[in-house]
């Protein structure tokens, strides 16, 4: 299997580069990457356990899929290509928000990324890849608030540091779905 490449970016998201992915994490290297939130029609979120076997977090829950756009591809298709890769759904996604992090891992590596955060609404039950995940499961925002207070070890640490904002961009992003669905008349 060929070497997968990720993009090299700059705090403004300007690419500098690319690099081997495994390279990235080992020297902690500003790189890009997409994030999934699926949410059903109850406003649930699709939580994705992450396969045991995976080189980092492996058997922690996360968001519904996470991933690295290849170099000249957009961040849109790298989440849903990582989408229908990680739990077999194609699903449209609507950019909502980006952000920045660097949190060591405990392995060693670093999560150094310049992140597309992607949302979607459906009730399409996940078809998993089991090299990716080994399992999933909804859970309500307010839910997942209580759990990772008290078991946030059972968390990724990206999910840990992308979740505070979760709540308030999912009631932005219902609230722009239900204009785009119900415009008002000028």
């Amino acid at each position: 299997m060929a070497a997968i490449e990720v993009i090299l970016v700059d705090r403004d998201d300007r690419a500098t580069g690319k690099m081997e992915k495994l390279e990235v994490h080992e020297k902690g290297l500003l790189h890009r990457a997409v994030t999934v939130y699926v949410f059903n029609s109850s406003h649930q979120l699709l939580l994705q356990q992450r396969a045991s076997g995976k080189y980092h977090c492996g058997g922690l829950w996360s968001n519904t899929t996470c991933g690295h756009p290849y170099p000249q591809e957009s961040t849109r298709h790298a989440a849903e290509r990582r989408l229908f890769e990680e739990m077999g759904m194609r699903l449209t996604l609507q950019p909502v928000f980006e952000l920045s992090y660097n949190l060591p891992l405990s392995n060693g590596l670093t999560e150094h990324e310049y992140g597309h955060v992607y949302f979607a609404i459906s009730d399409e039950q996940p078809q998993l890849n089991p090299d990716e995940a080994d399992g999933w499961r909804y859970a309500s925002l307010a839910e997942l608030q209580a759990e990772i207070q008290q078991q946030p070890e059972q968390f990724t640490p990206w999910f840990l540091h992308t979740f505070a904002r979760i709540p308030a961009e999912f009631t932005r992003f219902m609230g722009a779905a239900n204009a785009d669905a119900h415009p008002q008349p000028h």
